[in-house]
């Protein structure tokens, strides 16, 4: 049976869902791949997410590729024929093309399973709260828990058929930020009777801008970011409550732990000050993704000799990624897949180049039946 990779892409571009929502998305991706041969197959649900394992035909380990689900609470703005059909979410985080790809690449192993097995894991939760932990403990993981583990990421600043990686550090820890300020409402006229949230939050991101500066090592690397802040109901009356929201990100786990230390010590200071209460949330953590360094020397070597796609060899990047959970239970390694988008990552307007798709299936085919056949062994 033939398959229209770029059409299943468009499906699953209209129907993005937020972490654990992945219903339709999980049918979507199930009815295709019962489509497909099932002699070497083997498929367990969990959650929304999925398992699939191809048996080698003489195996000796397990090789697993992770693609992700999600989408994201964006309203999109693309003007594509395709557009997503759930009002205020998006999948402006490549996800959609993550799944069509590897769904092209499971398509060929179903007919021609290499010598090792291959395990495609569809991964829940990416964006959050996370999907990647759970997954790990759950009871189709550690039945098939693989020996090497493999994922990708669109990349719009690169070309379509270009793919970027290095060994080591290639993704930064991240930590959600969320600090909720209560203090004492009143009237604006009156402000010796109140407590203002709106002033002891406006105090807060400022100390807070100074973390980075100011705590961390100028030789490592951390970015404290407030992207949003909300206070107060109307002009004339001061705000009993502020809530601030951020990320944060950092090379190092080391420096993760110090800046929320400092990120503790000047709330403290804001609650004395201001005599308010003050509760922090981490939210969603992620570990840094580490690149095996033999793992991806192997990766690399393959690229220089596959004739339809151009390497580039990349710095690490403040991006996050909850692989990192994965790579730090398993060997394995990332790395980007150029998609030309004149629109970033999370941008309500991202068009990757859907020529990317085809590429990719092919050359991860390649890559695959190279690990599945003894490359690297």
């Amino acid at each position: 049976m033939k398959y229209d990779w770029i059409e299943i892409r468009r499906q699953l571009h209209q129907i993005p869902e937020l972490g654990f929502e992945e219903v339709k998305t999980q049918a979507l991706l199930l009815d295709k791949i019962r489509q497909f041969p099932q002699k070497h197959l083997e498929i367990q649900t969990w959650q929304t997410g999925i398992f699939v394992k191809v048996n080698g035909t003489n195996p000796s380990k397990t090789i697993g590729w992770r693609t992700d689900m999600d989408g994201l609470p964006i309203t999109e703005e693309t003007g594509f024929d395709f557009v997503s059909c759930h009002e205020g979410k998006m999948h402006a985080c490549g996800h959609d093309v993550h799944m069509s790809i590897a769904l092209g690449v499971l398509a060929h192993f179903a007919q021609h399973p290499g010598r090792d097995n291959l395990l495609f894991l569809f991964q829940p939760a990416e964006e959050g709260p996370g999907g990647a932990l759970p997954m790990i403990e759950s009871v189709p993981f550690k039945e098939w828990r693989p020996d090497e583990l493999y994922a990708l990421h669109i990349a719009p600043d690169y070309p379509a058929g270009t793919v970027a990686t290095k060994k080591g550090l290639l993704f930064a820890n991240t930590s959600e930020l969320f600090i909720d300020l209560k203090g004492k409402g009143g009237h604006a006229a009156y402000p010796h009777t109140a407590n203002d949230m709106v002033v002891a939050a406006s105090h807060l991101v400022t100390q807070l801008q100074t973390i980075v500066s100011r705590n961390v090592d100028p030789l490592d690397s951390a970015v404290v970011t407030i992207g949003k802040i909300t206070g107060g109901t109307r002009q004339n009356i001061i705000a009993e409550k502020a809530r601030i929201e951020g990320t944060i990100r950092s090379l190092s786990q080391e420096s993760m732990k110090q800046v929320k230390q400092r990120i503790e010590a000047l709330v403290g200071g804001i609650e004395a000050g201001f005599s308010c209460e003050a509760v922090i949330d981490y939210g969603s953590n992620y570990l840094q993704v580490t690149n095996d360094s033999e793992l991806t020397h192997d990766f690399i070597l393959f690229c220089e000799t596959y004739p339809d796609m151009t390497l580039h060899i990349c710095d690490e990047a403040m991006t996050g990624e909850d692989f990192g959970c994965f790579l730090d239970e398993i060997p394995g390694m990332m790395f980007w897949l150029g998609v030309h988008s004149e629109y970033g990552l999370h941008s309500a307007k991202l068009n990757p180049k859907e020529a990317a798709i085809p590429k990719a299936i092919g050359f991860l085919t390649g890559f695959l039946t190279h690990k599945a056949d003894g490359g690297n062994n």
